[in-house]
């Protein structure tokens, strides 16, 4: 594949880092689509340049000044993260502003039923993805600068709410379900407003694991990152446990005990080891709040797909997902 961008640029600027550039290598990485990822190496160096997209962006996303600003902040906790190297907001070097962080060395698991791993590393992992995320949200984010890095409080109402608009502006034809949905949350909104840090966007295939144990030695993509409430991030992740495969990355339907791998129930028992938090009552409205948030994602898509400016050649059929998720939300909710 074609680099985009000049290397012998980003040779003067490693060398500016005092790298020896002999033998400069650039080539891209699978993942990080939304923004793109090259690995540098010259010789035994080796690091990520993550790049924001070229072409005209909306103003708030492909933000990789905050993916930087929050591993920088993390190095100092207990969350795994790359050590951030530079970060250069000059156009000229690569096209558009990039950061450098360390390259890890270790293990991209994508498929959640983990085929390739035995029954009792399959359950290592998913305790390994349980401990991270719940040491995410107990980072005390004033601590480590991050004070200003979202708005506290009301997360649930405002990610409702800008979800709802954006499926509303749309022109193609909104499912039922996510009609449905879009309705019912305003008026279920739980009256518990913690505020901590969030990922966004964890699951599975944004972490390194090593090569050798089952342990997380990067989390990855804070594209998306930002101070929210917990258990939006939390049942995030546990989407998955209600997505059968078939219809998108998930494990639903499985025979989860054969495979080692927790239930749902489980997993929750997990995290609130690992957080101090007690999950109540409104578990069933962060599963529906998710559910709608990504069927709310797909609309978009496929709006986009209908618009001829979608990125992905699979648009259309991700856009198609979104009336499905949404029942799969109603459902959690017990709304037919």
């Amino acid at each position: 594949m074609r680099i985009p961008f000049n290397t012998k640029a980003i040779e003067l600027y490693l060398q500016d880092l005092a790298w020896d550039t002999k033998g400069l290598e650039v080539s891209p990485l699978v993942g990080g689509q939304s923004n793109p990822t090259y690995k540098i190496s010259c010789g035994n160096q080796h690091a990520v340049l993550r790049k924001k997209p070229s072409g005209k962006l909306l103003p708030s996303a492909h933000a990789i000044d905050r993916e930087y600003r929050v591993m920088q902040a993390l190095s100092k906790t207990e969350v795994p993260v790359p050590k951030m190297l530079s970060y250069c907001e000059d156009d000229s070097i690569v096209g558009t502003p990039f950061y450098l962080m360390s390259f890890l060395d270790g293990r991209v698991l994508n498929d959640q039923s983990l085929p390739d791993l035995s029954q009792s590393d399959r359950g290592a992992i998913y305790q390994e993805m349980n401990r991270v995320i719940a040491a995410i949200h107990q980072v005390d984010y004033q601590a480590i600068g991050l004070e200003s890095f979202g708005k506290p409080g009301n997360y649930f109402a405002r990610q409702v709410g800008r979800w709802s608009r954006q499926v509303q502006d749309s022109t193609i034809p909104i499912p039922a379900a996510l009609t449905k949905l879009m309705e019912w949350l305003p008026h279920h909104i739980p009256t518990d407003d913690e505020t901590t840090l969030v990922h966004g966007d964890f699951r599975l295939d944004n972490m390194i694991f090593d090569h050798h144990e089952n342990k997380v030695i990067g989390v990855l993509d804070w594209e998306l990152s930002t101070l929210g409430h917990p258990m939006a991030d939390f049942s995030y992740q546990c989407m998955a446990w209600r997505i059968p495969p078939t219809l998108w990355r998930g494990i639903g339907g499985l025979d989860l005990i054969g495979l080692g791998i927790p239930s749902e129930q489980e997993y929750i028992r997990w995290y609130e080891t690992n957080s101090g938090r007690t999950i109540g009552s409104d578990w069933n409205f962060y599963m529906a709040y998710n559910f709608f948030r990504i069927a709310a994602i797909l609309h978009g898509v496929a709006q986009r797909a209908v618009d001829g400016n979608a990125s992905a050649s699979d648009a259309a059929e991700n856009g198609q997902k979104s009336g499905l998720l949404a029942e799969i939300g109603l459902e959690c909710v017990g709304i037919a």
